[in-house]
């Protein structure tokens, strides 16, 4: 039987746009909640014997993921033949050390709750940074599908000689790449962060970039304070206003509109979680690496 491809709630419009690139079955899910706000799950479409691909935008994760993982739950109680979730934007990847005493890792007890509930997974560039592979922290299989060939050929099309900034040194790696798909320059500034939306930016000097648009690329704009900080920078450097390219639009609280207000005219997001600025359709290389899962994927 062919796979069978359900869109958690708030990731109907990702579901449906993957479901025509894989041409599978769109199945009906239903998730009922009881007057306290517990999650019930209800297959209106028979995942049994199928091979299940659970899609879910994960923006808001303390309020999406324990539906989600009740679902793949069920779906492996109804006899599915396996189970992959799609989840362009991974959360809980920020805590990957014990920044302060008494934290925990965090990243890895939420690797272990989804390695638990599927038998692979898909994402776009999660933020690895002191885990270098998502085998590390994850026990199933996992495919990472990486934004910046197509970041750049967004940027290639619409940018007249762009010179790439990345806003901190986590950055560099998607910068570097972005610049090289490209063949323009490209430039890491230096980030000090004192809180969530206490953070301050340095430039580097380099007098040939005037003239050249300045392009900031960031994989994960959540309050946008690192954003801002970075336009300003390159504001006071002589250079326009940045367009702001992001792969995760996250745009917590007034992130956007702040962006907006200093002045910022272009802001561009890949598909990962559904925001107005989406410009860059990652669906074809997600449907990719589905497949590539399915085909691999042990059955259980």
């Amino acid at each position: 039987m062919d796979p069978v491809l359900f869109a958690m709630p708030d990731s109907e419009t990702l579901g449906t746009q993957l479901q025509a690139e894989l041409q599978c079955e769109a199945g009906k899910l239903e998730i009922r909640h009881f007057p306290d706000q517990e999650s019930c799950p209800r297959f209106l479409t028979p995942p049994t014997g199928r091979d299940v691909v659970l899609v879910c935008e994960l923006d808001d994760p303390d309020r999406k993921v324990l539906p989600m993982y009740l679902t793949a739950c069920v779906a492996r109680e109804l006899g599915a033949r396996s189970i992959g979730l799609v989840i362009p934007y991974l959360p809980y990847m920020r805590q990957d050390m014990r920044f302060q005493e008494g934290e925990g890792i965090t990243s890895e007890h939420f690797a272990h709750l989804l390695s638990g509930c599927c038998d692979w997974l898909v994402t776009v560039d999660p933020h690895l940074h002191r885990h270098r592979t998502m085998s590390e922290i994850y026990s199933v299989p996992t495919k990472v599908v990486h934004a910046a060939s197509h970041l750049a050929r967004w940027i290639a099309e619409n940018v007249k000689d762009p010179v790439i900034f990345g806003p901190d040194a986590e950055s560099e790696q998607w910068v570097a790449k972005v610049a090289e798909a490209i063949g323009c320059p490209y430039a890491v500034l230096t980030k000090i962060r004192r809180g969530d939306r206490d953070v301050e930016v340095s430039i580097p000097d380099a007098p040939f970039w005037s003239g050249m648009t300045p392009v900031l690329v960031d994989d994960i704009v959540s309050t946008a304070r690192t954003m801002l900080a970075a336009s300003v920078q390159i504001e006071e450097a002589g250079m326009c206003m940045p367009v702001c390219v992001a792969v995760h639009p996250l745009f917590v609280g007034d992130a956007f509109i702040a962006l907006r207000a200093k002045g910022i005219e272009t802001i561009v997001s890949c598909n990962t979680v559904a925001h107005a600025t989406n410009k860059i359709n990652l669906c074809k290389p997600i449907a990719e690496a589905v497949t590539a899962m399915i085909a691999s994927s042990p059955k259980k």
